[in-house]
């Protein structure tokens, strides 16, 4: 994979500019962190170099500065909400990310939760905090919030809300997903700060979109194919253009909600330090981009791949119509269509010819292998087979995983275990690859190349069932598949 992004570079420019922007306001700097912290992997594939945990590195040559503070909204633990790419619960995910942060050497300070009105299953989490020696805050819900601006900036509104106490010059405030309140949490501080006559200020640290690349460049564009069923939209941002007559680019909802953070401010400190949404942040991403034109194309890929996702989700019902119909509009945009990704027209073409369910894989190199569903094999696990020999540069005509090796696991799923689908899955494949691997070079030699597969590209002609899925993430593979549960048959 061509590399784009000089991770290195960003981590110093980034650390820079934070410290900078802590000076600017004397004594604290409240840093409201978008996105993923240490799981970034959006960002790593349509910026190539790009390190997933950039963000948590770039943190940790600040630790000693670095207090965390991890909100959650109350109403998502009652609900058992789901962070959708990990599938545990919001309050199990916060759990996660203490952990994390610890591990790394970061200390996390205390745990917010908001639209706090006694949720007995928030409750239950609060104590479980603080047996583990955590300190618990309380934010409420401010009737009509964020547009009733008298009332927020007052000690009617953000007053009520339990001051969090901080001993860091850098709070970074984080959440498990949006609508935490994590915004929220820092004003309220603001407010708290500024009555006690501490200087505080805000900053937000969001990668994406980019505000200094082009409105329509492919890294932003595969933002809002990431964000459809946010409905989020990349817009010029007016307010800094007014300002500075200079053209940024900045999403719709820190657009929207501007005037009414420049009133809140204004209601706090008496002026808005920041004349824009886009002065607010202090992403440095853009100025590290060293390769655009891999940048470019990396980006027009994962499009794609966001668009297969969405057809699967809509087939799955956990989509709408809708959101296919956006990234079809940001795909005409990116002046791409879905035959532009080579594996799925080759995953497709032999389908087509063959009449069975394929795969298709792109290695490193360019170079693309197939596959076909078998009596033995279904065609994903037979693809990885495939492409580890041809890695590997074992003749295909051997076998590295006999039939009568096989067999045994076929008759332990149907017979015993009550399946109804003889072939080997993706996991079970493997699993006889590494016992083969104990008495055959050429097994061995095969399973050594696994982490060659890593950043490559898949597509299958049909639906894959939730353990292949989960096979080819933990390999680092980008899989996108047809949204159809069988293959098309000629008439």
């Amino acid at each position: 994979m061509r590399i784009g992004f000089d991770n290195e570079k960003y981590l110093k420019m980034q650390s820079e500019h934070i410290m900078e922007r802590i000076d600017k306001f004397g004594d604290k700097l409240y840093l409201e962190f978008g996105g993923k912290l240490f799981d970034d992997y959006h960002a790593s594939r349509v910026l190539p170099g790009f390190e997933p945990d950039s963000k948590l590195r770039m943190l940790m040559k600040l630790s000693d500065r670095v207090e965390i503070v991890v909100v959650i909204n109350s109403g998502d633990i009652e609900k058992n909400k789901i962070r959708g790419d990990l599938g545990i619960t919001y309050d199990e995910d916060v759990i996660r990310l203490i952990k994390e942060f610890e591990s790394r050497g970061l200390y996390v300070g205390s745990v917010v939760l908001t639209q706090f009105s006694g949720q007995g299953a928030a409750e239950a989490f609060q104590a479980r905090m603080e047996k583990k020696g955590y300190r618990v805050y309380h934010h409420y819900r401010i009737e009509g919030y964020p547009s009733n601006v008298a009332l927020i900036a007052s000690d009617e509104g953000f007053g009520k809300n339990d001051y969090i106490e901080t001993s860091r010059p850098l709070v970074v405030v984080t959440a498990p997903g949006p609508g935490s309140g994590k915004m929220a949490t820092c004003l309220s501080q603001l407010y708290h700060e500024n009555k006690r006559g501490v200087k505080a200020g805000y900053a937000k640290y969001e990668t994406f979109p980019i505000w200094n690349i082009p409105l329509k460049h492919p890294v932003n564009l595969a933002y809002e194919a990431a964000t459809a069923d946010l409905n989020d939209i990349n817009m010029i941002d007016p307010f800094h253009l007014e300002a500075y007559g200079k053209t940024t680019v900045n999403y719709n909802r820190d657009i929207e909600i501007f005037p009414v953070l420049d009133a809140i401010f204004e209601g706090i400190y008496g002026s808005n330090p920041y004349k824009s949404p886009t002065d607010m942040g202090v992403n440095m991403a853009g100025n590290c981009i060293v390769d655009d034109d891999a940048c470019c194309e990396a980006s027009r890929m994962e499009i794609i791949r966001r668009y297969y996702a969405t057809l699967n989700a809509v087939v799955k019902e956990k989509a709408i119509d809708s959101e296919v119909l956006k990234l079809e509009l940001i795909m005409k945009q990116a002046g791409i269509t879905p035959e532009d990704r080579k594996v799925t027209v080759a995953a497709n073409k032999r389908a087509e010819d063959l009449q069975v369910p394929c795969a298709a894989i792109e290695l490193d190199d360019g170079r693309i292998i197939t596959s076909k569903t078998s009596d033995l094999l279904g065609a994903s696990a037979a693809l990885l087979l495939n492409a580890l020999k041809e890695l590997a540069g074992i003749d295909h005509d051997l076998h590295v995983v006999s039939r009568e090796a096989i067999e045994p696991i076929q008759t332990l799923k149907t017979k015993y275990l009550g399946g109804h689908n003889p072939r080997l899955h993706t996991d079970e494949i493997l699993i006889a690859l590494a016992t083969s691997a104990v008495s055959d070079k050429n097994a061995r030699e095969a399973m050594e190349q696994l982490p060659k597969l890593k950043g490559c590209q898949v597509h299958t002609s049909v639906m894959l069932s939730a353990v292949d899925i989960n096979t080819f993430k933990r390999l680092g593979v980008d899989l996108t598949s047809e949204p159809v549960t069988k293959p098309k048959t000629k008439e």
